[in-house]
């Protein structure tokens, strides 16, 4: 006699997508570490990365994974997460792999390109594979250049970010000095409403 399904409530599917983005970012990035090919990852992993250093209470889950690389490695890369059991797709002109034939994009890992514009319109590129460091699992963005990535997209979800770095005491009011003008007028207006 078959099993009846259980249904999960939205909280259990909630925790049950967060850890399908860790168990995401944790193969492909010992993946690409074991094929020593260069990343960091960026976004809001690399936000939760941070923050959890300070607190743990105060980490938000992400939906998808975010990972800068050098535009040279794309097929590298791409044999690397392919062999991992990820799928190739590109949405929107960005590189993203979706967790096999079922993935979704939303939810897959997306690769941005290290010193490439995200748009032709930003002001400036995208922060170079140097301006990384060494967690403990991963190799991950430095703070400096992960708050500039979040000032240079600005979206709702990246001024949400930039708050709970501020939050946790990460930033704070001598980082609009730290930034060029465009950028650190962003990160002060975020200082002086955050609410706004």
């Amino acid at each position: 006699m078959a099993e009846a399904a259980v249904e999960l409530s939205g909280w259990e599917r909630a925790l049950m997508a967060a850890e399908k983005v860790k168990e995401r970012l944790s193969r492909a990035t010992r993946a690409l570490d074991s094929a020593g090919v260069r990343y960091a990852v960026a976004g809001g992993n690399a936000v939760a990365e941070w923050v959890g250093r300070v607190d743990e209470d105060a980490v938000r889950t992400t939906r998808d994974v975010d990972l800068l690389v050098r535009r040279d490695d794309l097929p590298k890369v791409r044999a690397v997460l392919e062999a991992a059991g990820f799928v190739y797709h590109q949405v929107l002109n960005v590189e993203t792999f979706i967790d096999g034939p079922q993935g979704k994009p939303s939810g897959g890992v997306h690769l941005l390109f290290a010193g490439e514009k995200l748009r032709q319109s930003d002001d400036f590129p995208l922060p170079d594979l140097d301006q990384s460091e060494r967690a403990v699992q991963f190799q991950v963005a430095n703070l400096e250049a992960l708050v500039q990535m979040k000032l240079m997209a600005y979206r709702r979800k990246d001024q949400v970010h930039l708050l709970d770095l501020l939050g946790v005491g990460l930033l704070d009011a001598s980082w609009p000095a730290r930034l060029p003008p465009p950028l650190g007028a962003r990160l002060q207006q975020l200082l002086d409403d955050p609410n706004g």
